[in-house]
């Protein structure tokens, strides 16, 4: 593919901003030197990676955000024998492999322990991160070396040497200071602070006590009134510390020679590590970019051309905020689109859109576009846009259209992608048109699929006439005398040029002029284009109109779904309250029970014994039975809360049906009222002792005990006795009263018991969530408080995986790690709801 045409679609300006978000400048190189893809097999696996490592980007895990550096210049050194890195070099080769490693972590970190339920891009990517050689050891040895921050470690060879060195630098100072600080000496210098020439300590001499310090003159000072002495004392001490030096240098090399030795060993590996970290990096930046656009990646078959383009709310993505979506079909058995409007109203740029959106998708790019958005695989993109003029090639404007068209008529094929702007201008309109359609029928005899622009009246009538073509047009604001950059499918376009004559500053006079040589000439065929698009723009906000009204419903819908779940759990939740309580109560009365039973085993069977059990059983059934009518109380009042009714269910639908099963009478339900309106009164009543009534805003079941003051009643409500006024007592037909409920006691020997250390170590992640699903259903049946879950530390996988799963738990109330001797980040405390 020519280079001119990416620089018509701006695909190069894309290329850069992609370019700029890679982490290691041989990474962005290469993205600036990479080209679409025409493979179609390989641009579908470019796009999946680019999709999976978009995926880990947008999952919210800390990236790997550490610049790479570039160490590509280093690789050939590498394979030259007895070859020595620098300091440098070394340090800049074990960073990119530490940071290489904790992107391959970072990126194979999301699926590490879901690894069944990954998506085929995501196993994709984890096939390619995990065919990278590990160059950990390799890392190890330059850092064995250097430290972190690329300085020569205090190794014992360099640190004798370095330790002898100092001895000697000292004993030099003590050398000197003896100048320096005598008074017999101490007069015949410049200055007290010596000076260092060639690497050696000097003393700075008055030129007149020259012969009275013996030594080397190394310097004598402009002005010739001083003379740089190297005493001969110090001479000794400074060969010494010099030879050290050159020791110390020649052992740093030493060790720099071995380490690049066994680098140079791990060559291949290396290479192969930093082509594919660089691959990633490419990746990783196409990702970056598709997330910071928010883009949508284009749907279509690997391999298909013949489904053809359908773009949703297509923006081109270098007009930023001032891009106008637009909605652009090209598909079936349409092969050609001619795009006909006023001039600045947007045809050229949505050719470029469709042109820039297929090389993009063929980069491995999402679009700034809605879902939904298709586009096929192209062996080319063929462009002839713009004013192809040439001077220097004595090319007029229509020669240098033709001589470009003509080299897209010997390269495109039928899977190619052509792009014609203003087809058939720069001469006659009558032979441009000609010459244009004749254009058309070649390349749809190819079946090559071509989009064009034009103002030839004719070629709007072409549109019409054949079968394979499709007229389309940039709508026109007819109040406001503007484009609107919407493209309506289907419907020819006027030029408007008198009109945007008129909005540029023509004289009035010359515009009425041309509107009366244009009355005559074409008002009828005006005329028609204009119902046309008028038609056009009726059906288009029907179609709106009808969407709107889908999505309303489908809201709707959405929240009745939502209610019903929540009433749902509501449900789960108080049922699982309500026998939770049921089996604290019953494990109490077993206590009870057990006690009764040992003291008439143990002596004789008294009067006093037995009206004790008969007591024990009455109080059993009484607290029983108030618990149960406290549990439906809770669900009507959450009913009254939250109608049921709305979904269709109805009143009382969510009574649950007591532990045993409560046999109704009759086969009706378990409270009669509960199918009519329980908040209707009927007529003034007979209230007398006995009288079975409800009470209160949730209609409780009692029974009048006695007259109470004031126009009040007693009402024994279980074994409660309360005060209610007349007016909140209701009747209760007699007709309707439930039967007492049969209750039959769980047996407690086979009930699940919880741990109160639940050990999950060794488990897969599957068979752990299996034993807290379990462990967290006995607590809440036993009524456990609070129990701890042994998960160990390892690589966080099941640590994660608990955490996950106790965080969508609603019967948890809370979890935090263990204090440290208890066994910290290995062991987690779940704290119930009460």
């Amino acid at each position: 593919m020519h280079e001119k045409t990416l620089k018509l679609l701006e695909f190069d300006v894309i290329r850069h901003k992609v370019a700029q978000g890679a982490l290691n400048e041989a990474a962005a190189r290469r993205i600036l030197e990479e080209l679409p893809v025409w493979d179609p097999q390989e641009a579908g696996k470019l796009k999946a990676l680019v999709a999976a490592v978009g995926d880990r980007i947008a999952s919210g895990d800390p990236e790997q955000r550490d610049p790479l550096p570039d160490i590509s210049f280093l690789l050939p050194k590498l394979g030259v024998a007895g070859t020595s890195l620098a300091l440098d070099e070394a340090y800049a080769l074990g960073v990119f492999i530490d940071r290489g490693e904790a992107v391959k972590q970072w990126l194979l970190g999301g699926a590490r322990w879901n690894e069944d339920t990954q998506k085929p891009e995501q196993q994709l990517l984890r096939t390619l991160v995990q065919a990278l050689p590990d160059c950990t050891a390799l890392s190890r040895e330059v850092f064995r070396v250097l430290d972190k921050a690329g300085k020569l470690r205090d190794l014992p060879v360099l640190r004798e040497i370095r330790q002898r060195i100092r001895t000697l630098t000292k004993d030099r100072e003590a050398l000197i200071t003896r100048y320096t600080q005598a008074e017999d000496t101490r007069y015949m210098l410049q200055s007290s602070v010596p000076s260092q020439r060639d690497g050696r300590m000097v003393l700075a001499v008055k030129a007149n006590f020259r012969g009275r310090i013996k030594g080397i003159v190394h310097e004598v000072s402009a002005t010739g009134q001083t003379l740089f002495i190297e005493p001969g004392e110090v001479v000794e001490k400074n060969n010494l510390i010099l030879i050290e030096r050159q020791r110390l240098e020649g052992e740093i090399r030493r060790i720099l020679r071995e380490l690049t030795r066994r680098i140079a060993g791990q060559r291949q590996a290396i290479e192969a590590f930093h082509e594919g970290i660089i691959h990633l990096e490419t990746i990783r930046a196409r990702a970056r970019y598709t997330c910071e656009t928010q883009g949508h990646f284009a749907q279509g078959e690997e391999g298909s051309f013949s489904q053809g383009i359908i773009l949703k709310q297509a923006r081109h993505p270098l007009l930023a905020a001032q891009a106008v979506p637009i909605d652009f079909t090209l598909e079936g058995h349409i092969k050609a689109v001619i795009i006909t409007g006023p001039n600045t109203g947007g045809k050229t740029v949505t050719l470029k859109t469709v042109g820039l959106f297929v090389l993009m998708n063929q980069f491995g790019l999402a679009l700034p576009a809605a879902p939904g958005t298709m586009l096929p695989f192209c062996d080319g993109v063929y462009v002839d846009i713009g004013d192809e003029q040439s001077l220097s090639q004595s090319l007029s404007t229509f020669s240098g259209h033709m001589s470009a068209i003509a080299a897209i008529i010997a390269h495109a094929t039928e899977k190619s992608l052509v792009l014609l702007d203003e087809l058939g201008a720069g001469t006659d309109p009558e032979e441009g048109s000609a010459m244009a359609m004749a254009i058309l029928d070649h390349l749809m005899e190819k079946q090559v699929r071509l989009i064009a622009t034009t103002h030839q009246g004719s070629l709007k009538h072409y549109g019409y006439t054949q079968e394979q073509v499709e007229n389309a047009s940039v709508e026109f604001d007819v109040e406001t005398l503007s484009p609107t950059y919407r493209i309506l499918m289907g419907v020819p376009g006027e030029s408007r040029a008198v009109d945007i004559a008129a909005r540029n500053g023509i004289p009035r006079a010359i515009i009425n002029r041309a509107r009366s040589y244009l009355q005559h000439e074409r008002a009828d065929v005006s005329a028609l284009i204009q119902g046309l698009t008028m038609k056009h723009q009726e059906l288009n906000t029907a179609l709106e109109r009808q969407e709107e009204a889908e999505q309303r419903l489908q809201e709707e819908r959405r929240q009745a779904d939502l209610r019903e779940l929540r009433l749902r759990q509501e449900e789960a939740e108080l049922k699982a309250a309500g026998v939770g309580k049921l089996r604290r109560l019953l494990e109490e009365s077993r206590k009870t029970l057990e006690n009764l039973v040992r003291e008439v085993r143990e002596g004789e069977l008294s009067r006093e014994k037995t009206v004790k059990v008969k007591q024990f059983l009455h109080d059993l059934e009484t607290t029983v039975d108030t618990e149960d009518k406290a549990l439906k109380e809770e669900i009507l009042a959450a009913e009254a809360a939250d109608p049921p009714t709305a979904l269709g269910i109805g009143k009382g639908a969510l009574l649950p049906q007591p532990l045993g099963g409560v046999k109704p009478a009759g086969g009706q339900q378990p409270w009669g009222w509960a199918a009519k309106d329980p908040y209707y009164r009927s007529p003034p009543f007979s209230i007398k002792p006995g009288t079975p009534v409800l009470v209160g805003k949730y209609k409780r079941q009692g029974r009048v005990f006695r007259a109470d003051k004031n126009g009040s009643w007693v009402v024994e409500i279980g074994s409660l006795k309360m005060s209610f006024p007349e007016q909140d007592l209701y009747p209760f037909p007699a007709s309707e009263e439930r039967q007492e409920p049969v209750i039959a006691l769980p047996d407690l020997a086979s009930a699940v018991n919880p741990r109160f250390e639940l050990n999950l170590r060794g488990m897969r992640l599957e068979e752990a969530i299996e034993a807290l699903q379990h462990q967290i259903d006995a607590a809440v049946l036993s009524g456990l408080r609070e129990f701890s879950v042994i998960h160990g530390k390892g690589e966080g996988v099941l640590q994660q995986g608990v955490h996950t799963f106790l965080k969508e738990q609603p019967q948890v109330a809370e979890y935090y790690f263990s204090r440290p001797e208890l066994g910290g980040f290995g062991r987690t405390e779940v704290v119930m709801k009460c």
